[in-house]
């Protein structure tokens, strides 16, 4: 991640302190809860694949930093309404919104940043900024409300699960590519190429995320925490699809009655890694960095593809 942060490291300073700006407000509380967040920002990706799209097609600008602050926005506002519907008490390893200021107020400060966005958006007139991340935003709700349905019934259909995925979680990202290479070229092909891009780093970086159930390592968040919640992920899909009859009826009834018993957990993670369910997506989500990775080498080598390469890579190799 040093060699990304050398290439855009000064674009990231300037992004802050303008995303500080885009955020305040003259409502005491609301400004308070800003300063709340900002101080516990994340590992800024998505900010960070704005501005290396941007740059691998033109000259970083006013627009771009708009597109970032567009994307960190609405990306910010999803976490803080995701995190109500999770009634999730922790966020980064410090409190939620909800848990501090309760449900009301974070359902108001999701709100807020969202509209901020909006209003970014619109007063510089950049509505093509606007659509693809509303289209986005629609997408994730989907997404989510697909996701919901399907734990329920646990859905054990690999192409329910890329769909669910593809419109939870990649589809920001993908977004965030697009309008990077939108802000700096006005070329459609250009921001299409970086959309499709975006997909395949954001499918592969979900499945690294379901491959974390299943780890050891501090990872902010539980092993074991997707099983809980009943989701269906790609080593489980794969697992249940695999095992014969017996196990995968023991698998089931753990998953509807026993999700919470740390014993069944463990069982369920044992039945996975034998059954190769963890190999399996692995090996998917290689796929897809790879995928992603030819569509970056259209592009002559320059130092800025090197550094989307490596931050391709980080979504894949990351410990946490």
């Amino acid at each position: 991640m040093e060699f990304v942060k050398n290439i855009i490291g000064k674009e990231l300073d300037t992004f802050e302190k303008k995303f500080s700006d885009a955020v305040r407000s003259k409502t005491p509380l609301l400004d308070r809860i800003m300063k709340f967040i900002i101080k516990r920002k994340g590992k800024q990706l998505r900010p960070m694949f704005v501005f290396l799209s941007a740059k691998l097609n033109g000259e970083i600008n006013e627009s771009t930093y708009r597109a970032a602050a567009l994307v960190e926005l609405l990306h910010t506002a999803t976490l803080v309404h995701d995190d109500v519907v999770d009634e999730s008490m922790e966020r980064r390893g410090f409190f939620s919104i909800n848990a501090i200021w309760k449900n009301k107020i974070a359902v108001l400060v999701g709100d807020y940043l969202l509209s901020k966005g909006l209003l970014l958006s619109t007063s510089h007139d950049d509505f093509k900024h606007l659509h693809l991340l509303s289209e986005a935003v629609k997408q994730m709700s989907e997404g989510e409300l697909l996701q919901m349905e399907k734990s329920r019934k646990l859905n054990l259909d690999e192409d329910i699960y890329f769909e669910i995925i593809k419109s939870k979680t990649a589809s920001l990202l993908s977004s965030a590519c697009a309008v990077g290479a939108y802000s700096t070229s006005k070329d459609e092909q250009k921001c299409d190429k970086m959309k499709l891009f975006g997909e395949k780093v954001g499918i592969a970086f979900q499945i690294k995320d379901d491959l974390f159930d299943y780890g050891n390592e501090n990872i902010g968040k539980p092993t074991g925490n997707d099983i809980k919640e009943k989701k269906i992920t790609l080593p489980l899909i794969y697992t249940l699809n695999k095992v014969d009859k017996t196990l995968r009826r023991r698998i089931i009834y753990i998953l509807k009655n026993e999700n919470k018993k740390p014993d069944s957990i463990k069982f369920v993670i044992s039945s996975v890694e034998q059954a190769g369910g963890i190999r399996y997506a692995i090996e998917k989500m290689n796929a897809y960095r790879d995928e992603a990775l030819a569509i970056l080498h259209e592009y002559d080598e320059s130092p800025v593809r090197n550094a989307l390469e490596e931050l391709v890579r980080y979504t894949t190799d990351r410990k946490y």
